[in-house]
């Protein structure tokens, strides 16, 4: 099953300036595979069940082998059966709907 998932990874415990560990879990998901698109409040990323869910597993113990010893994950799914859709397909639609 192919997923869409908004994932905001929070390190704890390394101070206030947290892209350097975010980078390494993007650093995991682009090794796996995964095409993930960091925005300010997170990272979005779509790909099969199994495969997202994996490389964010191995993302959260890479940036805890870096020394954070707390990890904070937020993650919102979207599972769609009937079609394919991309999440460039939905913000495309509702550009179109802006005349944009």
């Amino acid at each position: 099953m192919k997923i869409a998932a908004d994932l905001c990874l929070i390190p704890i415990g390394v101070g206030v300036s947290l892209s350097e560990h975010v980078a390494i879990a993007i650093q995991v998901l682009r090794a796996r595979g995964l095409s993930p698109r960091t925005h300010a409040h997170g990272t979005s990323v779509e790909g099969d069940y199994e495969q997202v869910f994996s490389a964010l597993k191995e993302a959260i113990e890479a940036v805890h082998a870096a020394g954070v010893p707390r990890i904070s994950t937020s993650i919102k799914l979207s599972s769609r059966i009937d079609r394919a859709q991309s999440d460039a397909d939905k913000v495309a639609s509702i550009e179109r709907r802006l005349g944009s």
